[in-house]
């Protein structure tokens, strides 16, 4: 993947992850309406935020890659 993909990736991912946390805190807030899906919410926002980590971690190896070349 190029740096540029590894960008727009993380860039995507991020915009996710703030809406995996927005959905999280609207559901605190709410409680105990519909306290069922704190596991579902909470899954969801978990698998955001390690998904965002782990394409920081390969842009950041891509361009530490680069820098070498």
């Amino acid at each position: 993947m190029s740096l540029e993909e590894l960008e727009a990736k993380v860039r995507k991912l991020s915009m996710r992850a703030t809406n995996a946390k927005m959905n999280l805190h609207d559901l605190a807030e709410e409680l105990p309406v519909d306290w069922q899906r704190i596991p579902e919410v909470a899954a969801e926002t978990h698998q955001v935020f390690k998904d965002l980590e782990d394409a920081r971690n390969a842009l950041k190896a891509a361009r530490n890659a680069a820098e070498e070349a």
